[in-house]
């Protein structure tokens, strides 16, 4: 599993709790130990009887080819040739040290057990019960759909929260920057140019450079922009809006409001997700313009 940050999770079938490991995409895996406690309560010996069979080695070999570079097919070969026969034992912690494989791992501790790719807990769970496959899966997906949920609202609160700071943002325009009696057209240019000053200050291009690179998309540079940078952009317009009124040159605002883009990424992503910042490569300072 990538070792990305983890969120435990459960489902319940016929009356069984089944812990879930996610790390916020669609790569979970489900306990196997807690699906083999429905039919035992030595769940470990129910995996290893599964894992001999032949069908079950061919079929995590398969998964293994299919999403593991670093899977050893070779030491698979031998494996699968052994399979089903009388003497032939396998486990978890065998099938994982023999092949290099990552779609079934093996968590020490309280919770810890056996966990699989989502794809392999479910073949394990139609050799179990296909009456209780069904069910795990209905409720996986229940849990899929409430995460997708909550990603929605937390998108949707974001975006709210930027479209009333774009409200104040825009009022400041008008207030300082905008003279008296100027045309409409005018007031359109300014405004559009003070949207892009946040642009390249967040995502290092302007929306119309953006447009240029993105022509089959629907929406625009703020409609694809991620939770985080949602969050930053909207208070990059409260920052921007005071320093409008402060009198800041444009210039000065664009460095300023950049390095207060970073530094909020940079508290939300984590150094190590710091490629989230989108930039097209680092703004001019003053005397270079």
């Amino acid at each position: 599993m990538p070792t990305s940050r983890k969120f435990r999770d459960s489902i319940h079938a016929k009356g069984t709790n089944i812990a879930v490991l996610s790390n916020g995409n669609s790569d979970d895996y489900i306990s196997l130990t807690d699906i083999a406690r429905y039919k035992s309560d030595a769940p470990d010996d129910v995996i290893k009887n599964w894992m001999r069979n032949r069908d079950t080695i061919e079929f995590l070999g398969l998964w293994e080819q299919l999403n593991n570079p670093e899977f050893k097919p070779v030491e698979f070969d031998g494996f699968r040739t052994q399979a089903g026969s009388n003497a032939f034992t396998m486990s978890p912690k065998k099938w994982i040290d023999g092949t290099g494989a990552v779609g079934i791992i093996s968590k020490a501790g309280r919770y810890g057990g056996t966990f699989a790719q989502k794809d392999i807990a479910f073949e394990f769970a139609s050799w179990i019960s296909a009456e209780f496959k069904l069910y795990i899966i209905k409720d996986y997906q229940r849990l899929k759909n409430d995460e997708n949920s909550r990603l929605a609202l937390g998108w949707n609160l974001n975006r709210t929260l930027a479209k009333i700071n774009y409200r104040i943002h825009t009022d400041a325009i008008k207030d300082v920057l905008i003279p008296p009696d100027v045309t409409p057209q005018r007031q359109s240019f300014t405004y559009a140019n003070e949207a892009d000053v946040l642009n390249v200050a967040l995502f290092g291009i302007t929306s119309k450079e953006w447009r240029q690179t993105h022509q089959d998309s629907k929406g625009n540079i703020r409609d694809e922009a991620s939770l985080q940078q949602l969050i930053v952009l909207a208070n990059l317009e409260s920052i921007n809006a005071e320093l409008i009124r402060q009198g800041v040159p444009q210039s000065e605002r664009l460095l300023r409001l950049n390095a207060s883009a970073k530094q909020m990424m940079q508290s939300l992503v984590g150094d190590h997700r710091i490629d989230e910042f989108r930039t097209y490569g680092e703004l001019p300072n003053k005397e270079s313009k």
